[in-house]
């Protein structure tokens, strides 16, 4: 048995989702996924919309989070979002809505054109991730 352990904490603002000690993290950054192990570097990332794996000695557990932060210091991780749904929790079809609805989003401006990605990317993610 390990000396040391990675602890991993999920927090929503309406509950946390998780929180225990873990084998590895997979967060979605907003530029690709960032792997976590034990003794990793200190680190703080801005979230993107895609998976969370973690897994710990006996499971894999698995949310799309949809934006945030996740920190790691001294083998503690704290991932905050604003949305930590499992799978089976995902709606097919009212991710295909959210889809359609981001589609026809204004891009008019700078700021129109990064809330129309944005709310894409979190309906294509939710999309992947859906039963």
């Amino acid at each position: 048995m390990a000396r040391y352990k990675l602890h991993c904490s999920l927090i929503t603002p309406e509950a946390k989702v998780f929180e225990g000690d873990v084998d590895s993290v997979v967060v979605p950054a907003h530029d690709g996924e960032i792997g976590i192990l034990l003794d990793r570097a200190p680190l703080v990332c801005q979230l993107g919309a895609g998976r969370m794996k973690v897994r710990t000695r006996d499971a894999e557990h698995v949310w799309f989070v949809d934006g945030g932060f996740a920190q790691v210091i001294d083998n503690r991780v704290t991932v905050l979002t604003q949305k930590a749904l499992p799978p089976g929790q995902i709606d097919r079809a009212e991710a295909t809505r959210a889809l359609e609805e981001a589609r026809k989003m204004p891009a008019t401006d700078e700021t129109g054109y990064h809330r129309r990605t944005r709310a894409e990317a979190s309906a294509r993610a939710r999309l992947r991730m859906s039963s």
